[in-house]
């Protein structure tokens, strides 16, 4: 079974090559062997070492995107040799920054960071799925040299200055003597080769900025903040690497009668005391624009919910739906033509009801249980 080489770091797998640097830093000099002596603390070392060495090389760290271990591949140094594979070179890297016995040039090509690009949308959008355009304004492949820099698509040819090795070393004095440390050679920017003739349109990078415009499929269901994921349409990397991938993050705009609970769906529905104690039918349209009845039944409370099985939101990308739930909110009126007063009247006498204070263990809700009741929810 592979490796999790980014929880033995503890970062994430979206984690830039400076924060697995840092939390290599931190994690080497808790277990260095000179610090925390013991096996274990040893065994550790050798494992975050190795993990180190697999992320920070680009195409061992596709390999465990793609679920491998290049361990198991013969591709990082098992556990066997030095310090996971990394050498004495990790450890001063971590300390001091540098090298001690160098990398040797990276690669021209490198992948292309992800983009993230904001949309907003209806309700009635995510409620059913929606095609949105989109336009975008990231790096592409140069068209003139098809990424590889050059006017003339001559290959590179190796950096004088560092004699195609990417780096330049120089010997610094320390507390623990003579350090050799080393820095990317700034001719070539550690690639160890330069390119004579740049292209015009990309001065030599392989990519250039461009507006793109492009097509997201919103799925029916989808909840604000969500992302979708676009692969390969993010940023085209230096020297033409393959192009990272595309976040488009989901903002659901407000609606005037549901707000939105997960997969339920909620309105507040006004109703006349009249109707509340006698029942009644309520027409209402959905976010479809189809016509949809509640039935409130007689007796209806104050601050009652109706719950419709099935009419709230669809699942993402799974079956059935969320509910419906319509909130009653019973008025009375403030001011009564004469009729009204009269027929009220008639009705308050004709029943036996009278207004009394209301004790908790009486059987019914107090207005102040109710509240607190709705707030431990």
């Amino acid at each position: 079974m592979a490796r999790d080489y980014y929880g033995i770091l503890g970062v994430d797998r979206s984690a830039s090559d400076s924060e697995i640097k840092k939390a290599y830093r931190k994690l080497a000099r808790k277990y260095h062997p000179d610090v925390n002596p013991g096996e274990e603390a040893a065994e550790k070392f050798r494992e975050v070492s190795l993990a180190y060495e697999i992320l920070t090389d680009p195409e061992k760290r596709r390999i465990v995107d793609l679920g491998g271990d290049p361990a198991e591949q013969g591709g990082g140094g098992g556990y066997g040799g030095g310090f996971g594979g990394g050498g004495f070179g990790d450890i001063f890297d971590a300390f001091f920054g540098g090298g001690g016995t160098g990398r040797g040039p990276r690669s021209r090509v490198q992948p292309g960071a992800d983009a993230l690009l904001r949309t907003s949308i209806t309700l009635e959008d995510a409620f059913v799925g929606v095609r949105k355009d989109i336009t975008v304004d990231t790096a592409v492949l140069c068209e003139e040299c098809s990424g590889s820099g050059s006017e003339s698509g001559a290959k590179p040819v190796p950096c004088q200055t560092c004699s195609g090795t990417g780096e330049l070393q120089e010997m610094q004095r320390s507390f623990l003597g003579n350090v050799m440390t080393s820095r990317p050679c700034p001719n070539c920017q550690g690639t160890g080769d330069v390119i004579q003739d740049p292209c015009n349109r990309c001065h030599g990078e392989g990519r250039r900025r461009a507006r793109r415009d492009l097509v997201v499929t919103v799925p029916a269901g989808i909840d604000d903040g969500m992302r979708i994921r676009m692969a390969g349409q993010g940023e085209v990397g230096p020297g033409g690497g393959p192009a990272g991938d595309l976040y488009v993050e989901i903002s659901v705009q407000r609606h005037p009668v549901f707000s939105r609970d997960g997969d339920d769906l909620h309105l507040t529905v006004r109703v006349p005391m009249v109707d509340a104690a006698l029942g009644t039918e309520i027409r209402t349209e959905t976010l479809t624009g189809e016509s949809l009845t509640i039935t409130l039944p007689a007796g209806s409370q104050p601050g009652d919910r109706i719950r419709l099985a099935g009419s709230g939101m669809p699942r993402l990308r799974a079956e059935g739906a969320g509910d419906l739930v319509a909130h009653l909110d019973v008025f009375v009126p403030r001011e009564l033509d004469d009729r009204s007063r009269a027929l009220l009247e008639k009705l308050r006498d004709h029943r036996d009801d009278s207004a009394e204070v209301n004790r908790e263990g009486d059987g019914q809700e107090t207005l102040f249980s109710r509240l607190r009741n709705r707030f431990r929810r």
